[in-house]
């Protein structure tokens, strides 16, 4: 049986793969598909492909696209998620920030350099009119937990991370939401190193078709809200408001689409040129 490394966030996002994985659907294709959690998000997971201990992981648009650019030997394969991630931008209970331009030149946490959290604080920025180079600071923290102690503990002042997965943060008055900022583009993609790819297209288009099938009827399964609140300890009217909002995808991301990230990115600054679509992607 063949092995295969995939990586991602232990988010409801991910589900789909955790209900192929426990099906055995993969095992029964002749595929040992180990699944591995990245607690610290999109940084992480560059780091995982760059070194190979995953040969595939479902990863941020924008911070594939940077760490590919940057020489990471992956290509983007396929859209995951087809809808925006909708960004929460949160402060300490106790802060006394109260509104976006109250954080204003204040201290960002952020997973690590390159991560999600961190491009997106470039683009809230860009929104409203701040000083890139000015009104931008970072403290990194590692994961959801380091910033639960950075904020609480002020070595940073604000926190930006998918809404949905820190709303029981939220409830629990730990965190105060001051904003939103939902992605200019889809959020997740599936990214494959160049080796794997060059030697395993078989075995990873079986993987495709496998995940494409579950996510196309993924609203369909019986009582899935349930079952995602249970899992992600989440209020059923949030996980009831997030499916709503998401729309999973089973096509290669777009020229368009890629072009829009570059063109945003290169202005903030984030890469220092543009590629060719072709660089970045492979169809399988």
């Amino acid at each position: 049986m063949r092995k295969v490394n995939i990586g991602g966030v232990p988010e409801h996002f991910n589900l789909a793969w955790y209900l192929t994985l426990k099906d055995g659907a993969y095992k029964a294709e002749g595929i040992n598909l180990r699944w591995q959690d990245y607690y610290g998000g999109t940084g992480e997971m560059c780091k995982g492909l760059r070194s190979g201990d995953i040969d595939i992981a479902v990863i941020l648009t924008e911070g594939i696209i940077k760490d590919i650019i940057a020489g990471n030997p992956s290509r983007i394969v396929q859209t995951f998620v087809e809808t925006p991630l909708i960004w929460g931008i949160h402060v300490a209970e106790h802060s006394k920030f109260n509104t976006i331009d109250d954080i204003n030149g204040t201290k960002a946490a952020i997973s690590r350099y390159g991560s999600g959290s961190h491009l997106m604080a470039y683009i809230n920025a860009k929104n409203n009119d701040w000083n890139l180079e000015k009104d931008l600071n970072f403290e990194v923290i590692k994961n959801l937990d380091g910033a639960v102690k950075g904020l609480t503990e002020e070595v940073a002042d604000y926190f930006m991370w998918e809404k949905f997965t820190t709303k029981p943060l939220v409830d629990d008055g730990v965190f105060r939401r001051i904003g939103e900022c939902p992605s200019p583009w889809p959020c997740f993609v599936i990214a494959v190193r160049e080796e794997f790819l060059e030697h395993n297209q078989k075995d990873l288009k079986t993987i495709l078709t496998i995940i494409n099938k579950t996510t196309s009827e993924f609203k369909l399964i019986p009582s899935i809200d349930k079952t995602i609140a249970n899992r992600y300890k989440q209020e059923l009217e949030d996980v009831q408001e997030w499916l709503s909002l998401t729309e999973w995808s089973q096509e290669l991301i777009d020229e368009k689409t890629i072009n829009n990230v570059q063109e945003q990115l290169l202005e903030l600054d984030i890469i220092p040129k543009k590629v060719n679509y072709s660089d970045l992607i492979t169809k399988i």
